[in-house]
This record gives structure tokens, C-alpha cells and sequence, in this order.
């Protein structure tokens, strides 16, 4: 009988441990389980937070009274950098243009969207994204030989190039303006000219870092969407009220106008939401 007992504990016993150590070893696989995401980055461009800009079509006034509306409407995204909860950051291919620069072209939008999908992307909790308006000195110096030069071709398809030594477009701007309706022809070409420390000229590249409203949760088998807003009301009418006239209706590089255009239009984006599915 005593034998019996002790067969029947042991034998309890080690049905326990079995079960616990099987759920121990399922917990450490989900802990350890650090296989990458996917994560995909929306721009919806629009005047006053109202997405779908319709080229030729959606007219704005601006805060000068002036009237104005797009025919084109480009501009460069590149060094793509998550924060997540802890402030950790991870750079998505940063100054690496051939792998880390887009860009967002409001004729390619579909139904007033442009899409922008991130591969390799840890496994996290990201609170946070950081997006650079053009292309940084940095990966500019490193040449065209050393970028590998798929993205300066894309760039100078898309007419989002000038020369080498002129650089890269980064926000191109047409269209027409007017007191009463828009009938005068405008374009706005920001960008570098070349090496701005060499030329002593204004560096028009800027870095925005967006809050996100919800966290967007990284996972194999979850791939967030970061909904983007672009306020396209600030390139006329933001921190500096612009007015076009003879004057600045038909600039490319980085002179004091398209300065002012680059600070203002570096405000216009904000996160309107994030989708995890």
C-alpha cells in the first residue's frame, strides 16, 4: 500500500513539473521571440487638417488674402527614426538614401493617400517618429558614387533633382495664385545647393519628431499604420505669412523666401492616428 502511495505521488509530481516546465519554456518563447515587423507610414496632404489636396482643383486662401492652389505637389522623406517608450530610437537606413528616402507625390496619392512601407523594424512599443524633410547634408557629402545612385535617379525622374552639384529637390511647389482667383503661375522649388558650408548657403534640410496619439506595438504578426497629416495652409499662411508676388513666384534653391517656405511647411505635419492590425 505504501508503495502504491508513493508511486501514485510521484507520479503527481512529476505530471506537475512536466506541465510547469512546458509553460515556462512557452513564456520564454513569447519573451524571446524577438522576430521583426513590418510598419507602414501614411501622408494624407491637405489645407487646415482636411485631407485629399485635388491638383488644379482644391483652392486655399491664404492668411494674406491671396488665393492659391497646386498643379504639383513633391516633397523628400528620409531618415525615418522610431522612439519608442524608453526613448530608445531606431534609425531606419539614416543617411542611406538609396534605401531610406521617398518620396511623397501628391499626383501618385491613392484616394489621397501616399504610402510608405517600412520592413526589418524591431519588435517594439514606438511612442514616437521622427521624419527629415529632404536629404541631410550628411548622406549628400557622402556623393553620388557612395550612395550607390538609385535614388538620385529616382529623384531626377521624379524631377526631384537639380545637377549633382545643385543637389536634390526637396519640396516642390506649383501652381497658380491670385487676389480673386488663382490665374498666376508660381513655382517653389527648396532645396540645397550642393555643399552648403562650401557655397555659404542655407541648409533647407530639417528633422520633425511627431507624437503618436497610440502606441504603434511592432510584432511579427502585427504591422502598425502611422497616419500622417500634412497642413499644406502653412506653406502661405504659418509662422511666416508669406505673399507670393513677381518677386518670389519663380524661385529654386534656398534663398530667404524658400527659407521661410521650409520653416513654415516643417510644421505641417502632425500624427492623426495609428492602426495596429
Amino acid at each position: 500500500m505504501k508503495i502504491y502511495k508513493f508511486l501514485s505521488l510521484f507520479f503527481i509530481a512529476f505530471t506537475f513539473f512536466t506541465v510547469l516546465s512546458c509553460s515556462n519554456n512557452d513564456d520564454d518563447d513569447t519573451v524571446s521571440d524577438v522576430t521583426p515587423g513590418k510598419l507602414q507610414v501614411k501622408f494624407e496632404n491637405g489645407f487646415n487638417n482636411l485631407g485629399d489636396i485635388v491638383l488644379n482643383q482644391t483652392t486655399q486662401n491664404s492668411s494674406g488674402g491671396q488665393k492659391h492652389q497646386f498643379s504639383t505637389l513633391k516633397y523628400v522623406v528620409s531618415n525615418i527614426t522610431l522612439i519608442d517608450e524608453n526613448g530608445g530610437e531606431f534609425k531606419y537606413h539614416y543617411n542611406d538614401p538609396d534605401k531610406g528616402a521617398f518620396i511623397v507625390d501628391q499626383a501618385e496619392a491613392v484616394a489621397g493617400i501616399n504610402y510608405i512601407n517600412l520592413t526589418e523594424i524591431p519588435k517594439n512599443n514606438y511612442r514616437k517618429i521622427r521624419i527629415g524633410l529632404g536629404i541631410s547634408q550628411t548622406a549628400y557629402l557622402i556623393g553620388q558614387d557612395g550612395q550607390g545612385g538609385v535614388f538620385w535617379q529616382k529623384a531626377k525622374t521624379a524631377g526631384m533633382a537639380w545637377s549633382w552639384a545643385a543637389g536634390y529637390i526637396f519640396t516642390k511647389l506649383e501652381g497658380k495664385y491670385g487676389s480673386s482667383s488663382p490665374s498666376t503661375e508660381f513655382m517653389n522649388h527648396c532645396g540645397n545647393m550642393g555643399n552648403t558650408a562650401a557655397n555659404n548657403t542655407a541648409d533647407l534640410y530639417r528633422e520633425i519628431t511627431l507624437d503618436l496619439p497610440t502606441t504603434a506595438r511592432v510584432t511579427k504578426d502585427i504591422t502598425p499604420s502611422i497616419h500622417i497629416l500634412a497642413d499644406l495652409n502653412q506653406y502661405l499662411s504659418g509662422t511666416t505669412a508669406l505673399t507670393l508676388n513677381g518677386t518670389n513666384d519663380m524661385v529654386m534653391g534656398s534663398n530667404q523666401h524658400l527659407v521661410n517656405v521650409t520653416n513654415n511647411i516643417s510644421r505641417m505635419f502632425k500624427v492623426d492616428h495609428v492602426h495596429n492590425d
